[in-house]
């Protein structure tokens, strides 16, 4: 059956766009409405590990919808979630800057937005709720490693060029799946003790986890639109966008065999 299984996902590789399902999908968490996407092959056979992803701090956009999409396309479904609420669009790194810090200085709001996507994925007939794993990018990366460290039920968690750190490391107790956090080796904005506190938490907490840090590459390393002057502390690298996402499939092919 796991053959099959393997089989069933390696036949949705490089799926057409055209052989996907997407819809927009409204949701609430207490009185907030919020307006995620979903997507999966629309030829799936019985029920698909589950992704949910994560946004950067100026919120649900463009980028995690293809990324939810490249998700897919890899046999699973995907849910790119929203935090913020529905139409609230940070205008300028500034503004993105408040927003997103309002969520990491309240983080028990942060899990709480986050978990109210992870059941809207949980709940869809297509997806196996017992095969379910979060990944997000910068603001996104630091959202996934709070649903882990929430105790959510979910077998991995993935961070790109998030924010590492926790005001409550012994929470790291709580988490039930393998955790991988991809890392910019010059970021100046995770700097060294903060990756060394993090991975201190993993140690106490006994979780399976990895780190993988690119050599050469800052802040953003995956977003196109974050430019290519390392010196402003956060560009686009290729390398480390394409390595770290081979590592990612590799990584939900392993957590979801």
């Amino acid at each position: 059956m796991k053959i099959l299984a393997a089989l069933a996902l390696l036949s949705f590789a490089g799926l057409p766009a055209d052989e996907l399902h997407t819809e927009v999908v409204e949701y609430k968490q207490g009185d907030v409405t919020l307006e995620g996407f979903l997507v999966y092959p629309k030829d799936a056979k019985g029920k698909l590990p589950g992704v949910l992803v994560c946004h950067q701090w100026m919120g649900h956009s463009d980028y995690e919808r293809r990324r939810a999409e490249e998700t897919a396309k890899m046999g699973y479904v995907a849910f790119a979630l929203d935090i913020y609420g529905k139409g609230v669009k940070p205008k300028d790194p500034k503004e993105a800057a408040k927003t997103a810090g309002g969520y990491k200085g309240d983080r028990a709001l942060l899990r709480a937005r986050a978990l109210a996507g992870l059941e809207v994925l949980r709940t869809n007939e297509r997806c196996d709720p017992k095969k379910l794993a979060v990944m997000g990018y910068c603001f996104g990366g630091t959202t996934a490693l709070e649903v882990a460290r929430s105790g959510a039920e979910i077998v991995g968690a993935v961070s790109f060029h998030g924010d590492l750190s926790t005001p409550t490391p012994d929470d790291a107790k709580k988490i039930k799946g393998k955790v991988v956090a991809f890392h910019g080796a010059d970021d100046p904005f995770v700097p060294a003790p903060q990756v060394a506190a993090f991975e201190e938490e993993m140690r106490k907490g006994g979780v399976d986890w990895q780190l993988v840090a690119y050599g050469g590459a800052v802040h953003s390393f995956t977003l196109k639109h974050a430019g290519n002057d390392n010196s402003t502390g956060s560009a686009y690298n290729e390398k480390a966008d394409l390595r770290s996402w081979e590592a990612y499939r590799s990584f939900l092919a392993e957590i979801f065999k």
